[in-house]
């Protein structure tokens, strides 16, 4: 029988943070016990925090409605031995959000995050459960640096990548040389609403501030190699890209162009992502999908508005695979920026760490 966890989430007003609090009302191996977020909202009950900005299309969940949430700063230390775990999904900038997070290692409360702050640090884990969870290994090595016994950090990839790395991933045995990637971004990416966000009524935004640089930097980190307790980023491929934000409320879209040393043909790539599934589906973990990538043979496909909830909201989807002229393939990919590509991706990630015993 698989154990049961005690769970907070720190950042819990924002809209990542709303996710997480939706996901964990129904998860069958952790138990939400404390939610925090800023001294603002501190001392309130739930309900009462996200007054006029819960982002969820469902109510508030029952056992969250009435809690007190705490500070994130000042009652961090009350968790200790109340909690085996926290989400984290604050919004602060990159020194503090390190700090934060760090400070709850260090109190030996592991912090599954969100959060961007310490995604380049070659001992943290940045982990999509189906491309690349070998990278927990380094985890020993990580807890030696912070002077921690069961204290760690092991963050999501950027949002946005959810939505062709995964596509590119099976493909690479292929030998990818150089990729192309434009990102069509929903505007919860940004933690808005439309209300909260008018300006993008009949617009495109053509620019999210580091997006670029985190889609160039972070596959290579991704598909880098455990070495010597540290993360040795791959060297290939050549990567560029371009990122907008567009009137969608949740899914992020991409414009995909790969180039292959050994160019495979359709049916091979088609194969290839029919049949992979990685380790959450091997190991049956809650949140994993049955089926990870999805191929649509329709032109129009994907959509964000169709095909965004696919298994719930975990899947991949694929469309308009082709030969391109410059590039040897162009295809199209969707994934729920939110769900996938966040909190849901945090808590399959969490799965994936409480199978292997790290929060033991």
């Amino acid at each position: 029988m698989q154990p049961q966890y005690r769970v907070a989430v720190v950042g819990a007003t924002g809209m990542v943070g709303q996710r997480f609090v939706c996901l964990l009302a129904r998860h069958p191996w952790f138990r939400p016990v404390a939610l925090l977020a800023s001294a603002a909202s501190a001392g309130k009950c739930y309900r009462e925090a996200v007054a006029g900005k819960w982002a969820m299309q469902e109510e508030i969940p029952a056992y969250a409605a009435d809690l007190v949430v705490k500070d994130a700063h000042k009652d961090a230390p009350s968790l200790v031995g109340e909690v085996d775990f926290v989400f984290c999904a604050v919004n602060l900038d990159k020194d503090r959000t390190r700090a934060l997070e760090e400070m709850y290692a260090r109190l030996e409360i592991p912090v599954v995050s969100n959060n961007s702050a310490l995604r380049a640090e070659q001992d943290v884990p940045m982990v999509i459960p189906e491309v690349n969870p070998e990278h927990i290994e380094v985890i020993p090595f990580q807890r030696r640096r912070l002077g921690t016994r069961r204290g760690f950090i092991a963050v999501k990839s950027n949002c946005s990548l959810q939505s062709y790395v995964p596509l590119l991933h099976p493909l690479r045995g292929y030998g990818i040389e150089r990729v192309l990637a434009c990102t069509y971004q929903a505007i919860s990416g940004a933690g808005k609403t439309f209300d909260t966000m008018p300006e993008i009524a009949d617009n495109i935004i053509p620019y999210i501030g580091g997006e670029e640089e985190k889609s160039e930097r972070e596959p290579l980190k991704i598909w880098g190699s455990v070495e010597g307790g540290v993360i040795v980023p791959a060297a290939a491929p050549v990567i560029t890209t371009q990122c907008f934000r567009v009137p969608v409320s949740d899914g992020h879209t991409a414009a995909v162009f790969v180039k292959f040393r050994q160019k495979p043909g359709k049916e091979e790539i088609l194969t290839a992502w029919r049949e992979y599934r990685g380790v959450p589906g091997a190991l049956h973990l809650p949140s994993a999908p049955k089926q990870f990538l999805h191929y649509f043979e329709e032109n129009d496909r994907p959509q964000p508005r169709l095909d965004r909830m696919l298994e719930g909201g975990m899947a991949v989807s694929a469309g308009r695979l082709r030969e391109d002229a410059i590039f040897d393939y162009k295809f199209v990919g969707c994934s729920h920026n939110t769900l996938l590509g966040a909190a849901g991706g945090a808590v399959l990630l969490a799965e994936l760490l409480a199978t292997k015993g790290y929060f033991d």
